[in-house]
Parts: structure tokens; sequence; C-alpha cells
């Protein structure tokens, strides 16, 4: 009996649902049911928040997207190169409620590093129209207020920084490769202006490394 009000206590509630916009796209969490990809309105993914303890060090932060609403975003956009940008694509995870407090606290563990949990919904494109397709769903935002939050950097500068820095989860540009591969996946429509430059960069700094590192070995 005990066992069958657990259960109906269970459906009773509502999803817990989470966006992910960073690495939850390409390492999503665990015990999800159900996959749906789609965008948000209104905001940027940006490289803007820095890594002290998955992409880089305390002594050397590494940098990590962080998702930043629009209006927010223009008070620290000088530097950034795709000011009109305003839509977010990524994937919605509806978790298992069995064991949706194991994963509360995976993703709090996890997106500890000046993340904030806020509800947002979620859009989606159905027969050529927009509708929304997740009420209120829970996404881990990088405030312009946490003490982690970088702002706007040169793309030059950015890139460079991501391609250098190191942590304890691998090198910073393998984050933003996983990252730009993934959300080309999602749809026909998912692009990120920022991502890709970044990408075209740092590829272009990989490519100078090995000229250099093909032409000292030629030497000897």
């Amino acid at each position: 009996m005990a066992a069958e009000q657990t259960h109906c206590v269970l459906d009773s509630r509502p999803p817990y649902i989470v966006f992910g916009y960073g690495s939850l796209i390409f390492k999503p969490p665990p015990h999800v049911i159900e996959e749906t990809h789609g965008y948000l309105k209104g905001y940027v993914r940006r490289f803007a928040q820095k890594s002290h303890d998955h992409r880089g060090t305390p002594e050397n932060p590494g940098r990590v997207v962080t998702l930043v609403h629009k209006e927010d975003w223009d008070h620290f956009s000088a530097a950034d190169p795709f000011p009109d940008d305003d839509v977010v694509w990524g994937v919605a995870y509806t978790i298992d409620p069995e064991y949706e407090s194991e994963v509360r606290d995976y993703l709090d563990y996890r997106e500890k590093d000046g993340y904030t949990l806020e509800k947002l919904n979620v859009y989606g494109l159905v027969e050529g129209h927009e509708r929304v397709l997740i009420d209120n769903a829970y996404c881990y935002v990088g405030r312009p207020d946490n003490p982690s939050f970088i702002g706007s950097e040169p793309i030059d500068q950015l890139a460079e920084h991501i391609w250098r820095s190191v942590g304890p989860s691998g090198p910073n540009k393998e984050y933003l490769y996983n990252l730009v591969e993934a959300v080309r996946r999602l749809a026909p429509e998912s692009h990120d202006s920022h991502l890709y430059e970044l990408e075209t960069r740092c590829r272009e700094l990989d490519r100078k490394a090995n000229h250099t590192v093909n032409n000292s070995t030629g030497d000897l």
C-alpha cells in the first residue's frame, strides 16, 4: 500500500525537466526518459563564464558557456561581433521521477561554479510554426552578478584562451569542439554564430601549431 501511495505521489508531481545548452548537450544527465530539441528566446549563449574546476584551474581558469538574457548581454557586448543573436538551441531532458532527487543533486554539484537555477520556456518548430514545447523547464544560468562571470572578451583573445586552457575535465578546446558538433546535430536551424566563429579560430590555431611541429620535425 505504501509503495502504491509513493507511486501516486510521483505521478502527481510535474515532471522534472532540465534544459541543457552547454556540456549537458553532449554529456546528458543520468536517468533521462525523454529528450526534446528546442530553443530559448531572448537569450544568448556565450563563453563568458570562468571555469575553475572543469576546463581550467583556480590559478588559470578556462572558459565555458553561460546563458545570458539578451538585455543584460547588451551591457557587456562591446567586444561581441554578433550582437543581434537572441536564440539558444539545446536539449530539454525529462528525468525519471524516481531519480529526480538524485539527478538534482548531481546537477547542482556539476554546475556549482557560479550557476543559478531558473525556469524558462522551451520553444520549437512544429510543421513550420513556432510554439512552446515545454513550460518552465529548469535551466542553470550564470547571472552577470556571479563571481565567475567574465563578460565579453575580444573574439581572438577568447579563442586563444580557450585553445590554451586545460582543467581536470580536459582541454578547454575539447569542450568547445564537442559543443559545436552537438549543436549542429540538433536541427537544421540550430545555428550559433558565436560558437562557430570560436571553433574556426581554434581550428586555425590547431593548424598553425601542427605546422610548426611538422616543420621542427623536418629540421631534425
